[in-house]
């Protein structure tokens, strides 16, 4: 195979191949350590979870992002040595899911309702085994080094038994009860929603001020009116009071008065309460307590009754009179017609206010008193903030990257209200809890009970609401390592891979799930004793040992994508165009930790190019690996996965590619330990593309005769060294461009390569010894001798394939590089001969640098307006820089703060500036007389 490369680089026919491949092969497995195994592995391991995508999900760019990330950051480990397990899942999606199902049958004709909920739960089961596995194919065909052998999804039957043990045991610790309580009602999906899944924006509406007829002690109406302000009123149906602050002096004679409801000619009375704001409005609120989580507990202070008026749809109910069976806002119309014709409306305001919408169908929520399940929060949540604070010697078990974070979780934890976890949904795991009809008590078991618990009946109804389904998914890195039934076959895996070493997520979810399964996690491994038997400690019953928080994937214009801009990029339609590895690159190679990503094509097509460079570089490559076989030269391989140095002697291109080699692996492992997935991905860009292709490729290629005359062993030294080099930077590139450098690595081998795929081989490590700064001192000064060579010739117009002899003026060092390299210069400068001299002669047109002066020796008569025009623009930037240098130079308070480094290179560079100055000065003496 291999050799034969085709001439154009095509993503397309390349990526399915690998894909189906890494999959078919399993070679991302973990398996799970053998017992006597644990404590190395766990010593080795390098273990994340997969943030589970809805199983209704398709992958847009937030997924890609995040999934690149992990995907770089596993191949990483993985080819560092470590034991790198990457899980990936579904989240069954209670209201999602649901509503996806219930959509297709209405399209049918038909109902949940119409179904009953068996045969409804039956059809979403159907339905996920059709279309609920879309996202993880999409990720298979983008090639995420996931262990596809630990695939979950949080309704299997192991990860369910997890959830019924969470429930009964946090049951029997007192921390789950069941009351009514105000909740966030969608009457779309008619289920309780958390603060968490209400999107609040801002709506243009009313405020309506009513007014409600005060009554005297006789019970009749004084003429006098108490008014209030609402953005709802239809909720006034079920208001049971007024209240006003007890200091407020306008309403000092209406206490204990009442007042008539208006519309429902029900009495309700005035109550004192310090929550009233005197300042706000009237100073009168209406108590609504069945209908706004505030009145509740006004309600609750006053003893005052609650009345529901609406049902689950957000229909008023037979508790709204004669509004019963009108929607919310057709009752809102006909209540505030009503008001007006009885003179109770005291006038209507335009308002803007924040309206609560469903995240999942947009829908307006409506504060509902509702009978729930909850979880009471605090000592779930003091463990998870002990979590993350530092200890006693100022260590944190969970680290937030980027640190910001960190105060944000905090501040929520220290903040939090208890979990209501019931939904009112026939889809997820259905709560374990039995009512009995005989005495009304409720019995919670692991096992479905036949009786009831407390007085034996067997008159019992299993609970109808289903868990949040963050429940469920907070439980995931406990769940899938066995517990609750940590049994001989999941102890080694409980032991060796928890806690995980880190969560990769948006801050979307930090709220969701992060801090659900830090609390969760840390509640219930805690009971799980080390792989000694000794009890666990605090640090190591978190979820993960670090959370890094990736930015949002914003359009061009920074601007955040909606379907309603019409701007959203959708990741498989730019996958198909260039590329997974090039849209990999982009989002890697702008990804810095707490900055948002302003995604751009035009930086994909540009990672696609960078593709075909490499491509092309391989083609060069291995066409002269063939071309040194007929003539009977072997590359040898043997070599091959460990980073050369190459010996003081070897010529001065080879030792300086190592060099660059060992850098830029160093600079590229440090930055991944930072999650500075930018600064990697320039590292490498600008090794492959400048240092390598630009470079070193051309010097090579003076190395690389296959004439009869040849030196066939220092070809084969040169073929060997640059193949080595390019199968290390294939290596280097692999956790970003997995797809291409797979292709070529295969290649470089001739097909038979030591390892199933280049993502089994190990990364790239620098070595003390692979550090030449010789080299790179000589050519450095080789590479600006040349670039000056070349903006010279194209300022002078030297025709692009003529070549020119140069006067070089060096210092010792330039001198003895360009006179050593002199072929190096004359080939990728295009020069003919190279005049070592003392001065360059007047009237050629020069450069200089602090190193060495240098002109192109052309018969073309130079412009001498043009280049005295250039000279005396030089000159102004020199005097500028040399001017503002000497002022920072003499400022004393500059010189007493700024360190030492500062100093010094401030220094050099008022030395250097100055020597360009008296160098161009002089040849702008020595130009001839216009």
């Amino acid at each position: 195979m291999p050799h034969d490369l085709p001439k154009a680089y095509d993503p397309t026919a390349i990526e399915d191949h690998w894909a189906e491949y890494w999959v078919r092969e399993n070679l991302f497995a973990q398996p799970t350590p053998e017992a006597g195994d644990v404590e190395e592995a766990r010593e080795s391991q390098f273990s994340i979870l997969l943030p589970p995508p809805n199983v209704t999900g398709r992958l847009h760019m937030g997924h890609m992002l995040n999934q690149t990330e992990m995907d770089i950051l596993t191949r990483w480990r993985r080819m560092s040595g470590r034991r790198a397990l990457w899980l990936p899942g579904t989240d069954h999606a209670g209201i999602a899911t649901q509503m996806m199902v219930e959509r297709q049958l209405t399209s049918e004709g038909s109902s949940r309702q119409a179904l009953g909920r068996e045969k409804f739960v039956e059809r979403v089961w159907e339905w996920r085994r059709h279309y609920g596995g879309a996202i993880l194919e999409q990720m298979k065909r983008l090639g995420a080094s996931v262990d596809w052998s630990r695939e979950y999804f949080t309704m299997d039957e192991r990860l369910s038994v997890a959830v019924r043990e969470a429930f009964v045991k946090l049951w029997e610790q007192g921390l789950i009860y069941r009351g009514a309580y105000i909740v966030n009602w969608c009457p779309r999906c008619q289920t309780a929603i958390s603060d968490l899944e209400v999107v609040y924006d801002e709506h243009k509406g009313h405020l309506w001020e009513i007014r409600y007829p005060v009554h005297g002690d006789d019970g009749r109406e004084t003429g006098e009116y108490l008014t209030i302000a609402t953005t709802r009123p239809e909720t006034m149906l079920g208001d049971v009071a007024v209240a006003i602050h007890p200091e407020d002096e306008r309403y000092k004679h209406l206490h204990g008065r009442k007042l008539r409801l208006p519309l429902m000619d029900r009495e309700i009375p005035i109550v004192l309460d310090d929550y009233v704001s005197r300042d706000f409005g009237t100073g009168a609120v209406k108590v609504t307590p069945a209908h706004d989580p505030n009145d509740f507990a006004i309600g609750e202070r006053h003893n005052l009754p609650s009345i529901n008026v609406m049902d689950a749809e957000a229909r008023i109910n037979e508790n709204g009179g004669a509004y019963a069976g009108l929607d919310r806002y057709a009752a809102r119309k006909k209540i505030v017609e009503d008001l007006e014709a009885q003179g109770l409306l005291a006038g209507v305001k335009d308002h803007v206010h924040n309206v609560g919408h469903c995240d999942r169908c947009k829908t307006v929520v409506e504060p509902r008193l509702s009978t729930q399940w909850f979880i009471k929060i605090q000592p779930l949540a003091d463990k998870a903030i002990a979590a993350v604070k530092p200890d006693a010697n100022g260590n944190k078990a969970i680290r937030f990257v980027p640190e910001m974070y960190e105060k944000t979780y905090l501040n929520w934890m220290e903040n939090i209200h208890d979990w209501c976890i019931s939904r009112q949904l026939w889809w997820g795991h259905r709560i374990p809890a039995w009512h009995c009809a005989t005495c009304h008590k409720i019995t919670v078991a692991r096992v479905d009970p036949d009786k009831c618990g407390h007085c034996g009946s067997a008159e019992i109804t299993q609970e109808t609401d289903v868990l949040d389904t963050w429940f469920s998914s907070g439980l995931l890195p406990v769940s899938v390592f066995g517990w609750p039934n940590i049994m001989a076959e999941t102890r080694a895996d409980f032991d060796t891979f928890y806690p995980t070493s880190l969560l990769v997520t948006g801050f979307d979810i930090l709220f969701f799930w992060v801090a659900r399964m830090i609390m969760l996690g840390c509640w219930f491994s805690s009971d799980v004793p080390m792989a000694d038997g000794s009890p666990r400690p605090a640090a190591e019953t978190v979820p993960f040992r670090e959370v890094y928080i990736h930015a949002l994937v914003r359009d061009a214009n920074r601007e955040k994508m909606s379907k309603t801009k019409g701007n959203v990029i959708d990741p498989i339609e730019i996958v198909s165009q260039y590329g997974t590895d090039a849209v990999r690159f982009t989002l890697a190679s702008m990804a810095s930790p707490g900055t948002d990503i302003a995604f751009n094509v035009a930086r994909t097509e540009g990672y696609r190019a960078f593709a075909n460079k490499i491509w092309n570089a391989a083609r060069f490559i291995f066409m002269n690996v063939d071309r040194a076989a007929e003539m009977g030269i072997h590359v040898d391989r043997s070599g091959f996965g460990i980073m050369p140095v190459e010996a003081p002697d070897a010529p001065l291109e080879a030792r300086w590619i190592v060099s660059e080699l060992h850098a830029t692996a160093a600079k590229v492992n440090e930055a991944l330990e930072d999650y500075r997935f930018d600064e990697a991905a320039s590292t490498i860009y600008q090794f492959f593309w400048g240092s390598f292709c630009d470079w070193y490729l051309e010097i090579v290629k003076l190395r690389l005769d296959f004439s009869e005359t040849a030196h066939k062993f220092a070809t084969k030294e040169a073929l060997t060294t640059l193949v080595t080099v390019f199968e290390a930077a294939l290596r280097l590139l692999s956790p970003f461009m997995p797809f291409l450098t797979e292709e070529l690595w295969h290649a470089v081998y001739d097909g038979a390569p030591p390892a199933k795929s280049i993502a089994l081989t190990r990364f790239p490590q620098a070595a003390p010894a692979g550090a030449d700064s010789d080299a790179e001192e000589q050519m450095a000064l080789l590479q600006s001798l040349i670039v000056e060579v070349r903006a010279l010739r194209k300022e002078i117009g030297v025709e692009e394939k003529a070549a020119a002899a140069i006067e070089l003026r060096a210092d010792a060092l330039t001198h003895r590089a360009a006179e050593k390299n002199a072929a190096i210069v004359e080939k990728l400068a295009r020069v003919s001969e190279i005049r070592f001299v003392h001065a360059v002669t007047a009237g050629l047109s020069k450069h200089h640098t602090a190193n060495f002066d240098v002109g192109v020796v052309y018969e073309r008569t130079i412009d001498v307006a043009a280049e005295r025009e250039r000279l005396t623009r030089d000159i102004a930037k020199y005097e500028k820089g040399v001017a503002a240098a000497e002022g920072k130079l003499r400022n004393e308070g500059f010189m007493s703060k700024a360190p030492a480094h500062i100093v010094e290179g401030l220094k050099k560079q008022e030395a250097e500036t100055r020597l360009l100055l008296e160098k161009a000065r002089e040849a702008l003496r020595n130009l001839p007389p216009e």
